[in-house]
């Protein structure tokens, strides 16, 4: 069951739907803080406990993975084939890159999309951009698609959740480009030691 109301009322009627359909398991995705308070997950989960039905509360929804959901420092494990399952094609985005001589994006494939589609929509965006903006490019890009992540700062995360999607977007484009980019350049201070020197 994907559970995807915008308030708490709605949310409430999760363990009754369950009962209901017989689901075995329940993707309540927290893209607003209001529609799925924490004191309302705490609940949620002891009654789907109750019922023996897996449960994943991913915060934002493209932080699912196949075994594990939201972000440091609040990211938890779950093992559930249900969900995983469902994990495989939507949650964290997944791409596929060609990168011609140019260092110009050539071609894009999405092997896992954001539930909303803007990781599709990144991937259009990013065919034919150097290899040097592509991270920065897919962070406008996914500024500019109806994210369905709410711009209310989150306590957990100390950031809104709409930055925290884009921050997963951009890593994952990153992660996928990651034998073409140059080294972070990093500068020693003059007179510096190194440890290995030390002990000289």
């Amino acid at each position: 069951m994907l559970a995807l109301g915008e308030t708490a009322a709605v949310a409430q009627l999760i363990p009754d739907i369950v009962k209901m359909t017989g689901a075995k398991a329940v993707i309540a995705p927290i893209d607003r803080n209001e529609s799925l308070p924490p004191g309302l997950v705490a609940q949620l989960r002891g009654w789907l406990d109750d019922l023996g039905v897996a449960v994943a509360f991913p915060k934002p929804f493209c932080s699912l993975t196949e075994t594990t959901y939201n972000q440091p420092p609040i990211t938890v494990a779950y093992d559930d084939p249900t969900i995983r399952r469902f994990a495989q094609r939507f949650g964290t985005p997944r791409f596929q890159m060609t990168v011609e001589g140019d260092r110009r994006i050539g071609s894009t494939a999405v092997e896992r999309d954001s539930a909303c589609g803007c990781a599709s929509f990144v991937a259009q965006g990013l065919v034919g951009r150097s290899v040097e903006e592509a991270e920065y490019e897919a962070g406008m890009l996914h500024h500019h698609y109806p994210c369905l992540a709410s711009m209310n700062q989150d306590g957990d995360y100390q950031d809104t959740l709409m930055h925290v999607s884009g921050h997963i977007l951009r890593e994952a484009v990153k992660a996928e480009l990651k034998d073409y980019l140059e080294p972070t350049p990093y500068f020693r201070p003059m007179g510096r030691v190194e440890a290995e020197d030390e002990g000289r």
